[in-house]
């Protein structure tokens, strides 16, 4: 019997995590993990992918413009392929427009809260909460038998283990997006320990292989204007 299953993608943490610097900015995250659901049980059955993000602010990305024009283009790519089973949820970023006064960091000397200096200090916000939200009330819908984070933030821990206690039926899973251990066994940032002890199973790094094989198409007809890979990406 199919385990209807949903996933939750906390895009930025998969972007910093596992993506940046890559070739794989342009992965297809419902293919995805249609591969590492089949990988880990066959029986599971991809219903729905929710993906969790904030849209760049062009003055602070590294081709400005062209950044947010690419967040756009990838997230109405998977619309238009998915309209069905993606999902996305926008947070918002927020910053003091003066700038934030943060103490100055010593490596030779103490902590000093009076030597400050002024910086520009952009935070995402709400993305946590959507996810929290999402989750419980997909998993109160009684729709799902499984929910898979994507996800290396301990944050969203609250919701793990709430829906442990309240719907013990409910399969949940973790899916770290990490790099593999390179060539000298340097494994980056450790799995959250929080998160893994929540889970019936997890997945602490995503291969090259498997993100190969889940790229988007570098051109999507649309019946108007195609959508294509960004030139930068």
């Amino acid at each position: 019997m199919a385990i209807a299953t949903a996933v939750y993608v906390d895009g930025y943490n998969l972007y910093y995590g596992r993506i940046r610097n890559t070739r794989f900015k342009w992965i297809d995250v419902v293919r995805l993990f249609e591969i590492l659901l089949r990988d880990q049980d066959p029986t599971s059955e991809l219903v729905h992918v929710h993906y969790f993000t904030a849209m760049a602010l062009g003055r602070f990305a590294s081709h400005g413009g062209a950044s947010v024009a690419a967040q756009e283009a990838y997230l109405r790519a998977h619309e238009h392929l998915y309209p069905d089973r993606f999902l996305k949820t926008l947070g918002r970023h927020s910053m003091e427009r003066k700038g934030t006064l943060l103490p100055a960091f010593n490596p030779d000397g103490p902590y000093d809260r009076t030597q400050r200096t002024r910086v520009w200090k952009i935070e995402e916000k709400q993305t946590d909460v959507n996810i929290a939200l999402a989750m419980y009330r997909d998993a109160l819908s009684g729709h799902y038998g499984q929910l898979v984070i994507c996800s290396n933030d301990s944050d969203v821990e609250p919701v793990l283990k709430a829906i442990r206690e309240d719907f013990p039926h409910i399969r949940l899973g973790v899916v770290t997006p990490r790099h593999p251990p390179d060539r000298d066994g340097a494994k980056g940032r450790s799995v959250s320990s929080s998160l893994d002890e929540q889970a019936d199973w997890t997945r602490v790094h995503l291969l090259d292989d498997e993100l190969g094989r889940a790229l988007l198409p570098l051109r999507i007809h649309t019946g108007r204007k195609p959508i294509r890979k960004p030139s930068h990406w």
